[in-house]
Protein backbone atom coordinates (compact mmCIF):
# COMPACT_ATOMS: atom_id res chain seq x y z
CA UNK A 1 0.00 0.00 0.00
CA UNK A 2 2.94 2.44 0.49
CA UNK A 3 3.25 2.96 -3.56
CA UNK A 4 -0.77 3.69 -3.20
CA UNK A 5 -0.80 5.92 -0.23
CA UNK A 6 2.22 7.69 -2.22
CA UNK A 7 0.17 7.91 -5.58
CA UNK A 8 -2.88 9.67 -3.13
CA UNK A 9 -0.45 12.04 -1.29
CA UNK A 10 0.61 13.66 -4.08
CA UNK A 11 -2.74 13.77 -6.00
CA UNK A 12 -3.89 15.45 -2.53
CA UNK A 13 -1.45 18.20 -2.78
CA UNK A 14 -1.90 18.59 -6.75
CA UNK A 15 -5.74 19.33 -5.84
CA UNK A 16 -4.93 21.47 -2.46
CA UNK A 17 -3.04 23.78 -5.02
CA UNK A 18 -5.83 23.53 -7.32
CA UNK A 19 -8.41 24.30 -4.34
CA UNK A 20 -6.65 27.03 -2.94
CA UNK A 21 -6.98 29.43 -6.73
CA UNK A 22 -10.57 27.56 -6.70
CA UNK A 23 -9.18 26.91 -9.94
CA UNK A 24 -11.14 24.00 -11.74
CA UNK A 25 -9.06 20.90 -13.02
CA UNK A 26 -9.38 17.89 -14.84
CA UNK A 27 -8.38 14.24 -14.58
CA UNK A 28 -6.03 12.14 -16.49
CA UNK A 29 -6.50 8.53 -16.57
CA UNK A 30 -4.52 7.08 -19.05
CA UNK A 31 -6.82 6.00 -21.49
CA UNK A 32 -10.51 6.14 -22.25
CA UNK A 33 -13.75 4.54 -23.57
CA UNK A 34 -15.91 7.34 -24.51
CA UNK A 35 -16.54 9.39 -27.38
CA UNK A 36 -16.53 12.63 -26.45
CA UNK A 37 -13.78 15.49 -26.93
CA UNK A 38 -12.29 16.54 -23.62
CA UNK A 39 -9.87 19.78 -23.44
CA UNK A 40 -7.25 18.46 -21.63
CA UNK A 41 -3.59 20.30 -20.80
CA UNK A 42 -1.17 19.65 -18.50
CA UNK A 43 -1.88 23.35 -16.51
CA UNK A 44 -5.46 22.01 -16.16
CA UNK A 45 -4.59 18.29 -15.18
CA UNK A 46 -4.18 16.14 -11.99
CA UNK A 47 -2.65 12.69 -12.99
CA UNK A 48 -3.65 9.68 -11.76
CA UNK A 49 -2.58 7.40 -14.42
CA UNK A 50 0.08 5.49 -11.85
CA UNK A 51 -3.10 4.13 -10.03
CA UNK A 52 -3.26 0.67 -12.10
CA UNK A 53 -3.33 -1.95 -9.22
CA UNK A 54 -4.85 -4.68 -7.95
CA UNK A 55 -3.85 -4.55 -5.22
CA UNK A 56 -6.04 -7.63 -3.09
CA UNK A 57 -8.16 -10.06 -4.04
CA UNK A 58 -9.81 -11.64 -0.48
CA UNK A 59 -11.15 -14.92 -1.24
CA UNK A 60 -13.17 -15.35 2.13
CA UNK A 61 -14.82 -11.52 1.94
CA UNK A 62 -14.99 -12.53 -1.98
CA UNK A 63 -13.89 -8.73 -2.43
CA UNK A 64 -11.10 -7.18 -4.81
CA UNK A 65 -9.35 -4.01 -3.91
CA UNK A 66 -8.28 -2.02 -6.67
CA UNK A 67 -6.92 1.48 -8.01
CA UNK A 68 -9.20 2.92 -10.39
CA UNK A 69 -7.37 2.38 -13.43
CA UNK A 70 -7.20 -1.09 -13.23
CA UNK A 71 -9.07 -2.59 -17.35
CA UNK A 72 -11.70 -4.92 -16.94
CA UNK A 73 -9.15 -7.65 -18.03
CA UNK A 74 -6.49 -6.96 -15.73
CA UNK A 75 -9.22 -7.51 -12.57
CA UNK A 76 -11.25 -10.40 -14.49
CA UNK A 77 -7.35 -12.05 -14.58
CA UNK A 78 -6.69 -10.99 -10.98
CA UNK A 79 -10.41 -12.86 -9.72
CA UNK A 80 -10.06 -15.63 -11.83
CA UNK A 81 -7.35 -17.12 -10.47
CA UNK A 82 -8.80 -16.91 -7.11
CA UNK A 83 -11.69 -19.18 -8.13
CA UNK A 84 -13.93 -16.02 -8.22
CA UNK A 85 -15.58 -12.85 -10.66
CA UNK A 86 -16.67 -9.70 -10.12
CA UNK A 87 -20.26 -9.52 -10.13
CA UNK A 88 -20.45 -7.00 -13.25
CA UNK A 89 -17.89 -6.66 -16.32
CA UNK A 90 -18.46 -4.48 -18.24
CA UNK A 91 -18.21 -5.27 -22.19
CA UNK A 92 -14.52 -4.18 -23.08
CA UNK A 93 -11.53 -5.42 -21.24
CA UNK A 94 -10.34 -1.29 -21.59
CA UNK A 95 -12.79 0.15 -19.01
CA UNK A 96 -11.47 0.83 -16.26
CA UNK A 97 -12.72 0.10 -12.76
CA UNK A 98 -12.78 3.70 -12.06
CA UNK A 99 -14.89 4.46 -15.23
CA UNK A 100 -17.23 2.26 -14.77
CA UNK A 101 -18.24 3.51 -11.12
CA UNK A 102 -18.16 7.25 -12.09
CA UNK A 103 -19.98 6.49 -15.44
CA UNK A 104 -22.39 3.89 -14.41
CA UNK A 105 -21.69 1.14 -16.30
CA UNK A 106 -23.85 -1.94 -16.70
CA UNK A 107 -23.63 -5.33 -18.53
CA UNK A 108 -25.67 -8.39 -18.93
CA UNK A 109 -25.19 -9.50 -15.47
CA UNK A 110 -26.51 -5.78 -14.26
CA UNK A 111 -30.40 -7.46 -14.70
CA UNK A 112 -29.24 -9.17 -11.28
CA UNK A 113 -26.51 -6.81 -9.71
CA UNK A 114 -27.54 -3.17 -11.12
CA UNK A 115 -24.87 -1.09 -12.77
CA UNK A 116 -21.23 -1.37 -11.94
CA UNK A 117 -21.12 1.36 -9.19
CA UNK A 118 -23.97 -0.68 -7.00
CA UNK A 119 -21.09 -3.25 -6.91
CA UNK A 120 -18.50 -1.00 -5.06
CA UNK A 121 -18.91 -1.64 -1.21
CA UNK A 122 -16.58 1.84 -0.81
CA UNK A 123 -14.33 4.06 -2.20
CA UNK A 124 -11.46 6.04 -1.40
CA UNK A 125 -11.57 10.03 -2.84
CA UNK A 126 -9.40 13.05 -3.02
CA UNK A 127 -11.97 15.44 -2.54
CA UNK A 128 -11.31 18.80 -4.30
CA UNK A 129 -10.22 20.72 -1.06
CA UNK A 130 -7.32 17.84 -0.41
CA UNK A 131 -9.23 15.45 2.53
CA UNK A 132 -8.52 11.83 1.92
CA UNK A 133 -11.95 10.15 2.64
CA UNK A 134 -13.56 7.24 2.71
CA UNK A 135 -17.09 6.73 1.51
CA UNK A 136 -19.60 3.38 1.71
CA UNK A 137 -23.57 2.87 1.20
CA UNK A 138 -23.70 3.02 4.98
CA UNK A 139 -20.54 5.65 5.63
CA UNK A 140 -21.37 8.61 4.20
CA UNK A 141 -23.44 7.62 1.36
CA UNK A 142 -24.30 10.68 0.59
CA UNK A 143 -20.52 11.07 -0.97
CA UNK A 144 -21.02 7.47 -1.93
CA UNK A 145 -23.83 7.66 -4.43
CA UNK A 146 -23.00 11.38 -5.16
CA UNK A 147 -19.97 10.52 -6.89
CA UNK A 148 -21.55 7.28 -8.72
CA UNK A 149 -22.33 8.89 -11.95
CA UNK A 150 -20.42 12.07 -11.32
CA UNK A 151 -17.78 11.63 -13.92
CA UNK A 152 -15.08 12.98 -11.42
CA UNK A 153 -17.10 16.08 -10.73
CA UNK A 154 -16.86 15.43 -6.91
CA UNK A 155 -13.03 14.63 -6.83
CA UNK A 156 -10.73 11.93 -7.57
CA UNK A 157 -11.51 8.70 -6.71
CA UNK A 158 -8.73 6.45 -6.06
CA UNK A 159 -9.40 3.36 -4.51
CA UNK A 160 -12.37 0.82 -4.47
CA UNK A 161 -13.46 -2.22 -3.14
CA UNK A 162 -15.34 -4.51 -5.48
CA UNK A 163 -17.25 -7.34 -4.62
CA UNK A 164 -16.72 -10.46 -6.22
CA UNK A 165 -18.82 -14.10 -6.36
CA UNK A 166 -17.65 -17.49 -7.47
CA UNK A 167 -16.48 -18.52 -10.77
CA UNK A 168 -17.30 -21.20 -13.12
CA UNK A 169 -15.41 -22.35 -16.00
CA UNK A 170 -18.06 -21.63 -18.92
CA UNK A 171 -21.58 -20.02 -19.16
CA UNK A 172 -24.41 -22.00 -20.83
CA UNK A 173 -25.97 -19.08 -22.93
CA UNK A 174 -29.26 -19.80 -24.65
CA UNK A 175 -30.33 -17.80 -28.07
CA UNK A 176 -33.96 -17.08 -28.10
CA UNK A 177 -34.98 -15.93 -31.43
CA UNK A 178 -37.82 -13.26 -31.79
CA UNK A 179 -39.89 -11.83 -34.30
CA UNK A 180 -40.95 -8.93 -32.93
CA UNK A 181 -40.00 -6.54 -30.46
CA UNK A 182 -43.10 -7.16 -28.01
CA UNK A 183 -42.25 -10.80 -27.99
CA UNK A 184 -38.59 -10.11 -27.12
CA UNK A 185 -38.88 -7.75 -24.38
CA UNK A 186 -41.63 -10.28 -23.01
CA UNK A 187 -38.76 -12.37 -23.37
CA UNK A 188 -36.38 -10.72 -21.61
CA UNK A 189 -39.13 -9.95 -18.74
CA UNK A 190 -39.58 -13.51 -18.86
CA UNK A 191 -35.77 -14.61 -18.29
CA UNK A 192 -35.16 -11.76 -16.02
CA UNK A 193 -37.50 -12.99 -13.73
CA UNK A 194 -36.21 -16.30 -13.68
CA UNK A 195 -33.93 -16.73 -10.95
CA UNK A 196 -31.67 -19.04 -12.36
CA UNK A 197 -30.88 -17.13 -15.21
CA UNK A 198 -27.93 -15.18 -14.54
CA UNK A 199 -26.82 -12.81 -17.58
CA UNK A 200 -29.34 -11.06 -19.97
CA UNK A 201 -29.11 -8.96 -22.88
CA UNK A 202 -30.22 -9.40 -26.88
CA UNK A 203 -29.70 -8.09 -30.46
CA UNK A 204 -32.30 -6.54 -32.78
CA UNK A 205 -31.07 -7.03 -36.40
CA UNK A 206 -34.42 -5.72 -37.75
CA UNK A 207 -37.60 -4.58 -36.28
CA UNK A 208 -38.25 -8.64 -37.38
CA UNK A 209 -35.31 -10.59 -36.10
CA UNK A 210 -33.89 -10.32 -32.58
CA UNK A 211 -32.29 -12.69 -30.30
CA UNK A 212 -32.53 -13.03 -26.83
CA UNK A 213 -29.67 -13.92 -24.83
CA UNK A 214 -29.86 -15.81 -21.44
CA UNK A 215 -26.85 -17.51 -19.49
CA UNK A 216 -25.71 -18.82 -16.25
CA UNK A 217 -22.42 -20.03 -14.96
CA UNK A 218 -22.18 -23.96 -15.18
CA UNK A 219 -18.92 -25.99 -14.64
CA UNK A 220 -18.25 -27.84 -17.62
CA UNK A 221 -19.58 -28.72 -21.35
CA UNK A 222 -21.85 -31.67 -21.25
CA UNK A 223 -21.04 -34.50 -23.21
CA UNK A 224 -21.72 -34.01 -27.19
CA UNK A 225 -21.11 -30.53 -27.37
CA UNK A 226 -17.91 -27.94 -27.87
CA UNK A 227 -17.06 -24.71 -26.33
CA UNK A 228 -17.90 -21.68 -28.64
CA UNK A 229 -14.80 -19.59 -28.48
CA UNK A 230 -15.06 -15.77 -29.58
CA UNK A 231 -11.95 -13.93 -28.57
CA UNK A 232 -9.19 -15.53 -31.20
CA UNK A 233 -8.09 -14.20 -34.56
CA UNK A 234 -9.71 -16.96 -36.13
CA UNK A 235 -13.04 -17.30 -34.08
CA UNK A 236 -16.21 -15.76 -35.48
CA UNK A 237 -17.25 -11.96 -33.94
CA UNK A 238 -19.79 -12.52 -31.40
CA UNK A 239 -22.84 -10.95 -32.92
CA UNK A 240 -22.00 -12.72 -36.56
CA UNK A 241 -22.15 -15.80 -35.17
CA UNK A 242 -25.78 -15.37 -33.50
CA UNK A 243 -26.91 -14.15 -36.28
CA UNK A 244 -25.62 -16.98 -38.43
CA UNK A 245 -26.91 -19.90 -36.70
CA UNK A 246 -30.27 -18.51 -35.04
CA UNK A 247 -31.46 -17.20 -38.71
CA UNK A 248 -33.62 -19.43 -39.37
CA UNK A 249 -33.83 -21.41 -35.93
CA UNK A 250 -37.53 -21.73 -34.20
CA UNK A 251 -36.24 -23.34 -30.99
CA UNK A 252 -33.62 -21.74 -28.72
CA UNK A 253 -30.06 -22.89 -29.71
CA UNK A 254 -27.91 -23.44 -26.57
CA UNK A 255 -23.99 -22.69 -26.52
CA UNK A 256 -21.23 -23.09 -24.24
CA UNK A 257 -18.93 -20.25 -23.97
CA UNK A 258 -15.48 -20.27 -21.50
CA UNK A 259 -16.19 -17.56 -18.91
CA UNK A 260 -13.69 -15.02 -20.07
CA UNK A 261 -14.85 -15.27 -24.10
CA UNK A 262 -18.57 -14.81 -22.47
CA UNK A 263 -16.88 -11.55 -20.42
CA UNK A 264 -15.36 -10.25 -23.55
CA UNK A 265 -17.70 -11.22 -26.35
CA UNK A 266 -17.96 -8.05 -27.42
CA UNK A 267 -14.44 -6.69 -27.72
CA UNK A 268 -13.88 -8.30 -31.19
CA UNK A 269 -15.24 -5.65 -33.90
CA UNK A 270 -16.66 -3.28 -30.72
CA UNK A 271 -20.23 -4.67 -30.43
CA UNK A 272 -20.53 -4.79 -34.93
CA UNK A 273 -19.55 -0.92 -34.77
CA UNK A 274 -15.75 -2.11 -36.71
CA UNK A 275 -18.18 -3.22 -39.94
CA UNK A 276 -18.38 0.08 -40.53
CA UNK A 277 -15.08 0.79 -41.17
CA UNK A 278 -14.53 -1.86 -43.50
CA UNK A 279 -17.11 0.41 -45.51
CA UNK A 280 -15.69 3.53 -45.04
CA UNK A 281 -11.82 1.93 -46.23
CA UNK A 282 -13.64 0.92 -49.07
CA UNK A 283 -12.71 -3.03 -48.00
CA UNK A 284 -14.28 -6.41 -48.19
CA UNK A 285 -16.13 -7.54 -45.15
CA UNK A 286 -15.13 -11.34 -45.13
CA UNK A 287 -13.62 -14.02 -42.47
CA UNK A 288 -10.23 -13.46 -44.21
CA UNK A 289 -10.08 -9.70 -43.75
CA UNK A 290 -11.38 -10.03 -40.40
CA UNK A 291 -8.77 -11.68 -39.30
CA UNK A 292 -5.76 -10.31 -41.64
CA UNK A 293 -7.23 -7.20 -39.38
CA UNK A 294 -7.87 -8.40 -36.43
CA UNK A 295 -5.29 -6.23 -34.25
CA UNK A 296 -7.22 -3.40 -35.59
CA UNK A 297 -10.37 -4.49 -34.49
CA UNK A 298 -10.78 -4.64 -30.63
CA UNK A 299 -12.19 -1.58 -28.62
CA UNK A 300 -8.79 -0.40 -27.02
CA UNK A 301 -7.54 0.56 -30.44
CA UNK A 302 -11.04 1.67 -32.03
CA UNK A 303 -11.20 4.15 -29.27
CA UNK A 304 -7.74 5.03 -30.10
CA UNK A 305 -8.60 5.94 -33.74
CA UNK A 306 -11.32 7.09 -33.12
CA UNK A 307 -10.53 9.90 -31.05
CA UNK A 308 -7.58 10.71 -33.54
CA UNK A 309 -9.62 11.01 -36.53
CA UNK A 310 -12.43 12.89 -35.36
CA UNK A 311 -14.63 10.44 -36.71
CA UNK A 312 -17.01 10.39 -33.98
CA UNK A 313 -18.47 13.68 -35.27
CA UNK A 314 -19.76 11.25 -38.21
CA UNK A 315 -21.49 9.11 -35.68
CA UNK A 316 -24.35 8.57 -33.88
CA UNK A 317 -23.25 6.70 -30.48
CA UNK A 318 -25.91 6.27 -28.06
CA UNK A 319 -26.62 4.26 -25.07
CA UNK A 320 -30.25 5.01 -23.83
CA UNK A 321 -32.55 3.37 -21.03
CA UNK A 322 -36.07 3.56 -20.81
CA UNK A 323 -38.67 2.20 -18.20
CA UNK A 324 -40.19 -1.44 -19.71
CA UNK A 325 -43.39 -0.18 -20.60
CA UNK A 326 -41.97 2.53 -22.96
CA UNK A 327 -39.89 0.42 -24.85
CA UNK A 328 -42.19 -1.16 -27.46
CA UNK A 329 -42.92 2.75 -28.18
CA UNK A 330 -39.01 3.54 -28.31
CA UNK A 331 -38.22 0.58 -30.23
CA UNK A 332 -41.17 1.85 -32.71
CA UNK A 333 -39.84 5.41 -32.70
CA UNK A 334 -36.24 4.22 -33.40
CA UNK A 335 -36.63 2.13 -36.39
CA UNK A 336 -39.31 4.55 -38.04
CA UNK A 337 -37.41 7.88 -37.44
CA UNK A 338 -33.35 6.19 -37.80
CA UNK A 339 -33.47 2.63 -38.80
CA UNK A 340 -30.17 1.67 -37.26
CA UNK A 341 -29.53 -2.03 -36.59
CA UNK A 342 -27.92 -4.23 -35.30
CA UNK A 343 -29.43 -2.10 -31.87
CA UNK A 344 -27.93 -3.85 -28.56
CA UNK A 345 -30.97 -4.51 -26.04
CA UNK A 346 -29.58 -5.14 -22.17
CA UNK A 347 -32.14 -5.26 -19.01
CA UNK A 348 -30.73 -3.10 -16.09
CA UNK A 349 -31.91 -3.12 -12.80
CA UNK A 350 -31.80 0.41 -11.80
CA UNK A 351 -33.38 0.43 -8.29
CA UNK A 352 -30.97 1.06 -5.16
CA UNK A 353 -31.72 -0.98 -2.20
CA UNK A 354 -29.48 0.32 0.34
CA UNK A 355 -30.99 3.00 3.04
CA UNK A 356 -30.74 6.77 2.43
CA UNK A 357 -29.57 6.06 -1.24
CA UNK A 358 -31.34 9.34 -2.37
CA UNK A 359 -28.05 11.30 -3.44
CA UNK A 360 -26.27 12.41 -6.81
CA UNK A 361 -27.23 12.47 -10.66
CA UNK A 362 -29.65 9.53 -10.06
CA UNK A 363 -31.25 10.34 -6.30
CA UNK A 364 -34.29 8.70 -8.54
CA UNK A 365 -33.29 5.40 -8.26
CA UNK A 366 -33.43 5.48 -4.80
CA UNK A 367 -37.42 6.18 -5.59
CA UNK A 368 -39.55 2.81 -4.77
CA UNK A 369 -42.28 4.43 -6.85
CA UNK A 370 -39.87 4.57 -10.00
CA UNK A 371 -39.38 1.97 -12.27
CA UNK A 372 -36.84 -1.07 -10.93
CA UNK A 373 -36.00 -1.49 -14.43
CA UNK A 374 -35.01 -0.14 -17.70
CA UNK A 375 -34.38 -1.26 -20.71
CA UNK A 376 -30.97 -0.15 -22.47
CA UNK A 377 -30.92 0.23 -26.17
CA UNK A 378 -27.15 0.27 -27.94
CA UNK A 379 -28.07 2.62 -30.95
CA UNK A 380 -24.51 2.98 -32.84
CA UNK A 381 -24.42 3.95 -36.32
CA UNK A 382 -22.98 6.19 -39.33
CA UNK A 383 -24.95 9.44 -38.98
CA UNK A 384 -26.73 10.74 -42.22
CA UNK A 385 -24.77 10.54 -45.44
CA UNK A 386 -25.69 12.48 -48.70
CA UNK A 387 -26.53 15.44 -49.97
CA UNK A 388 -29.20 15.71 -47.09
CA UNK A 389 -26.74 15.05 -44.24
CA UNK A 390 -23.69 16.62 -42.93
CA UNK A 391 -23.32 17.88 -39.10
CA UNK A 392 -25.98 20.12 -38.81
CA UNK A 393 -28.50 16.67 -39.29
CA UNK A 394 -26.32 14.42 -37.23
CA UNK A 395 -26.78 16.75 -34.10
CA UNK A 396 -30.45 17.19 -35.35
CA UNK A 397 -30.66 13.30 -35.07
CA UNK A 398 -28.95 13.25 -31.58
CA UNK A 399 -31.32 15.67 -30.21
CA UNK A 400 -34.84 14.12 -31.47
CA UNK A 401 -33.28 10.82 -29.08
CA UNK A 402 -32.85 13.07 -26.63
CA UNK A 403 -36.69 14.38 -27.09
CA UNK A 404 -37.85 11.66 -27.47
CA UNK A 405 -35.71 9.99 -24.28
CA UNK A 406 -37.20 12.52 -22.02
CA UNK A 407 -41.05 11.86 -23.51
CA UNK A 408 -40.81 8.44 -22.38
CA UNK A 409 -38.95 8.93 -18.94
CA UNK A 410 -35.69 7.85 -19.81
CA UNK A 411 -32.38 8.18 -19.95
CA UNK A 412 -28.92 8.05 -21.57
CA UNK A 413 -25.81 6.96 -20.29
CA UNK A 414 -23.57 9.93 -20.19
CA UNK A 415 -19.96 8.27 -21.61
CA UNK A 416 -21.11 10.09 -24.93
CA UNK A 417 -21.88 13.06 -26.38
CA UNK A 418 -24.79 14.89 -24.79
CA UNK A 419 -26.32 17.40 -26.65
CA UNK A 420 -29.19 18.41 -24.31
CA UNK A 421 -29.20 22.43 -23.86
CA UNK A 422 -28.26 23.04 -19.92
CA UNK A 423 -32.46 23.33 -19.11
CA UNK A 424 -32.94 20.20 -21.08
CA UNK A 425 -30.07 18.32 -19.09
CA UNK A 426 -31.53 19.02 -15.78
CA UNK A 427 -35.02 18.52 -16.58
CA UNK A 428 -33.84 14.68 -16.88
CA UNK A 429 -31.31 14.23 -14.35
CA UNK A 430 -31.57 15.45 -10.54
CA UNK A 431 -29.78 18.52 -10.14
CA UNK A 432 -30.64 19.17 -6.37
CA UNK A 433 -29.53 16.21 -5.19
CA UNK A 434 -26.41 16.75 -7.34
CA UNK A 435 -25.70 20.39 -6.14
CA UNK A 436 -26.11 19.08 -2.34
CA UNK A 437 -23.23 16.48 -2.63
CA UNK A 438 -21.08 18.97 -4.51
CA UNK A 439 -22.06 22.08 -2.25
CA UNK A 440 -21.43 19.45 1.57
CA UNK A 441 -17.82 18.54 -0.50
CA UNK A 442 -16.71 21.66 -2.06
CA UNK A 443 -17.13 20.81 -5.55
CA UNK A 444 -19.24 23.72 -6.72
CA UNK A 445 -16.17 25.32 -8.56
CA UNK A 446 -15.61 22.16 -10.36
CA UNK A 447 -16.91 21.63 -13.50
CA UNK A 448 -20.71 20.06 -13.33
CA UNK A 449 -21.75 16.95 -15.28
CA UNK A 450 -23.36 18.74 -18.00
CA UNK A 451 -19.77 20.70 -18.50
CA UNK A 452 -18.16 17.62 -19.08
CA UNK A 453 -20.58 15.26 -21.21
CA UNK A 454 -22.20 18.34 -23.45
CA UNK A 455 -20.63 18.65 -26.88
CA UNK A 456 -17.14 20.78 -26.54
CA UNK A 457 -17.15 22.30 -29.94
CA UNK A 458 -14.13 24.14 -28.76
CA UNK A 459 -12.23 21.04 -27.64
CA UNK A 460 -13.02 20.15 -31.26
CA UNK A 461 -11.27 22.93 -33.10
CA UNK A 462 -8.44 22.57 -30.92
CA UNK A 463 -7.99 18.68 -31.52
CA UNK A 464 -8.00 19.68 -35.27
CA UNK A 465 -5.60 22.62 -35.37
CA UNK A 466 -3.31 20.54 -33.13
CA UNK A 467 -3.23 17.61 -35.76
CA UNK A 468 -0.48 16.82 -37.52
CA UNK A 469 -2.62 15.84 -40.50
CA UNK A 470 -2.33 18.03 -43.58
CA UNK A 471 -5.62 20.27 -43.42
CA UNK A 472 -5.91 19.17 -47.23
CA UNK A 473 -6.45 15.91 -46.20
CA UNK A 474 -8.58 16.69 -43.39
CA UNK A 475 -12.37 15.04 -42.92
CA UNK A 476 -11.14 13.91 -46.90
CA UNK A 477 -12.53 9.80 -46.83
CA UNK A 478 -10.41 7.76 -46.81
CA UNK A 479 -7.41 10.31 -45.50
CA UNK A 480 -9.38 11.13 -42.06
CA UNK A 481 -9.65 7.31 -40.92
CA UNK A 482 -6.30 6.23 -42.47
CA UNK A 483 -4.46 9.09 -40.39
CA UNK A 484 -6.42 7.74 -36.52
CA UNK A 485 -5.38 4.11 -37.59
CA UNK A 486 -2.10 5.40 -38.34
CA UNK A 487 -1.70 6.83 -34.52
CA UNK A 488 -3.37 3.62 -33.23
CA UNK A 489 -0.98 1.61 -34.71
CA UNK A 490 2.24 4.17 -33.22
CA UNK A 491 0.49 3.88 -29.82
CA UNK A 492 1.30 6.59 -27.44
CA UNK A 493 -0.73 9.08 -25.48
CA UNK A 494 -4.04 10.28 -27.45
CA UNK A 495 -5.35 12.23 -24.92
CA UNK A 496 -3.09 14.99 -22.86
CA UNK A 497 -2.23 17.61 -25.01
CA UNK A 498 1.57 18.63 -23.73
CA UNK A 499 2.04 22.70 -23.80
CA UNK A 500 5.45 24.58 -24.49
CA UNK A 501 5.23 25.70 -20.79
CA UNK A 502 3.44 23.69 -18.88
CA UNK A 503 2.85 23.28 -15.00
CA UNK A 504 4.88 20.12 -13.93
CA UNK A 505 3.07 17.13 -12.59
CA UNK A 506 4.12 14.92 -9.85
CA UNK A 507 5.83 11.73 -11.16
CA UNK A 508 4.78 8.29 -10.62
CA UNK A 509 5.27 7.04 -7.19
CA UNK A 510 8.11 4.42 -7.42
CA UNK A 511 7.67 0.84 -7.80
CA UNK A 512 7.60 -1.29 -4.91
CA UNK A 513 11.06 -2.60 -4.07
CA UNK A 514 12.60 0.71 -5.88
Amino acid sequence: MEAHNDAVASISARLQQFYAHRQPFRVYHGSTNSTRTAAKSRDNTVDTSALNRVLEIDEAKKTALVEPNVPMDALVGASVKSGLVPLVVMEFPGITVGGGFSGSAGESSSCRHGPFDATANWIEIVLPDGEVARASKADRPDLFWGAASAFGTLGVVTLLEIQLRDAKAFVELTHHPAASFPDACRKIQDEVANESVEFVDGIAFSAKSLVICSGRLVDAVPAGSKPRRYLRRRDPWFYLDVRKRTRKAKQPIVDYVPLVDYLFRWDRGGFWVARYAYRYFFTPFNRITRAALDSFMHARVMYHALHKSGLSDTYIIQDVGVPYGAADAFARWLDATLGIYPVWLCPLRVRRDAPDAAHGLHADFADPAGPEFMLNFGVWGPGPAGPAGGYGELVRRNRAIERKLHELGGKKTLYAQAYYTEEEFWQTYDRPAYDAVRDRYHSSHLPSVYDKVKVDDGAKRDAVEGSRMPKSLRNVRPFQGLYGVYKAWRGGDYLLQSKKKATAVAPPPPKPGT
